[in-house]
């Protein structure tokens, strides 16, 4: 019984250094459009990080990893004095990918679903 507790914990404790799911997407420019509000924005992702922190872009946070999977991330982050999230990316291909996002951003609670696909060279 032990011994599943002790096995999950790496993955709790992982860095962010070595995401595979994130690695492996195409870099580029990539539309990310939020569910419900239809909201869209255009990100140049260079490695697939870029799609951790959309609410709090730029910002340094610490990061853990919740889940490393194959073909999904999960990881929660915390922005000193500017908040916190966690994020969850789910890889369709290499220029697809779901996102569920939520936490506090500028004091206020955010919560959201998006489909980013690449849409060509970063401008």
């Amino acid at each position: 019984m032990g011994g599943g507790a002790v096995a999950a914990f790496p993955a709790v404790a992982q860095s962010a250094s070595s995401l595979a799911v994130l690695d492996r997407l195409t870099t580029g420019q990539w539309e990310v459009r939020e569910r419900g509000s239809g909201t869209k924005r255009q990100i140049c992702v260079r490695s697939g990080y870029e799609l951790i922190q959309l609410r709090h872009r730029g910002a340094q946070c610490s990061r853990h990893v919740v889940e490393n999977g194959t073909n999904e991330v999960t990881i929660q982050y915390t922005c000193r004095g500017n908040g916190y999230g966690r994020t969850h990316v789910r890889r369709e291909t290499g220029e697809l990918v779901q996102i569920e996002s939520q936490g506090i951003a500028d004091g206020q609670p955010f919560e959201f679903s998006a489909e980013a696909r690449r849409t060509g060279s970063c401008r």
